[in-house]
């Protein structure tokens, strides 16, 4: 597909002239447009359960989830993936980020690196991508080289493959197992994805990352029980996680938390299960991590 063909390159009726409203028009303008994105990630639900429980099968299985892209996209993966580890505690291999044209194009566009498909695959392999890792391709065309030869090594190596884009029957949904196709439309200045589609697909990351943590057991209750008190922020909240998850005071979550080496998860199945810190490990581990099935089991 030409790409002055694409959705998000048609110019948007609803913002014509935007250049000679007032202030508070343009502004009311890309709030209007900027209220169809949730309804248009809505209906990928479907298209997003099937990608995270995926996911979770391939992490379980020893795999790891990577995010590839270029420009906008690309740092929207970069930035998904290393807010995961900070949020939840997971190593940082576990889910990775790559941009094309490296960590420069993070701060500094560079988006003539895009162009290139045999750098995707050479990048994605770079990082030791293996078959049993999953790879979730970002482009809003649907179009990038970058991305589609990534995505085209990743499915040679016969690993999960999810592609992200916000242009019906793009080349990338095509190539991919699992597509993800919010369709916003046309942006409020024709072409410039780093708005209603990368406000898409930020949303549509958020969704990946948190449910696949949800299912992996990082979260109990609506509580981000992972967390690791190596400041006092965090210090504060892991003892509120405690206190509320097991039902005891401020001053015995921090008691709970010092004999559990400061592990949330342990000191609650500690306070609820009555155990030292060997059992309730144990049974943490028996349990894959998860807080429900251990107080199950």
């Amino acid at each position: 597909m030409k790409l002055d063909a694409l959705l998000t390159e048609q110019a948007n009726p609803d913002s014509e002239g935007i250049d000679n409203r007032s202030t508070t028009e343009v502004l009311q303008i890309i709030n209007r447009q900027d209220q169809g994105i949730a309804a248009a990630v809505g209906a990928e639900i479907p298209r997003i359960a099937q990608a995270v429980d995926r996911i979770v099968g391939a992490i379980r299985g020893g795999g790891r989830l990577f995010y590839v892209g270029a420009g906008t996209s690309g740092r929207l993966g970069v930035l998904d993936a290393a807010e995961c580890t900070p949020t939840f505690h997971v190593s940082p291999d576990l889910v990775q980020g790559i941009i094309a044209g490296g960590e420069a194009a993070l701060a500094r566009a560079t988006e003539a690196s895009e162009d290139d498909p045999a750098a995707g695959a050479r990048d994605l392999i770079g990082r030791g991508f293996v078959f049993s890792d999953v790879l979730v391709g970002i482009s809003t065309s649907g179009r990038t080289p970058y991305v589609v030869g990534a995505i085209t090594e990743a499915r040679r190596l016969e690993a999960l493959t999810v592609g992200i884009s916000c242009t019906p029957d793009s080349e990338l949904s095509r190539l991919v197992e699992i597509q993800i196709t919010p369709l916003v439309g046309p942006e409020v200045i024709a072409g410039s994805t780093r708005m209603k589609a990368g406000t898409a697909t930020k949303l549509v990351l958020n969704m990946i990352s948190t449910a696949v943590m949800i299912r992996l057991g990082h979260v109990y209750g609506n509580l981000m029980v992972n967390v690791q008190p190596r400041n006092r922020k965090l210090a504060a909240r892991a003892r509120r996680i405690v206190a509320e998850s097991a039902g005891v005071s401020d001053q015995q979550a921090a008691d709970l938390l010092r004999a559990a080496g400061e592990d949330a998860k342990v000191a609650i199945v500690m306070a609820r299960l009555a155990l030292d810190r060997p059992a309730a490990e144990a049974r943490l581990a028996a349990a894959g991590g998860r807080i429900a099935e251990a107080l199950k089991s």
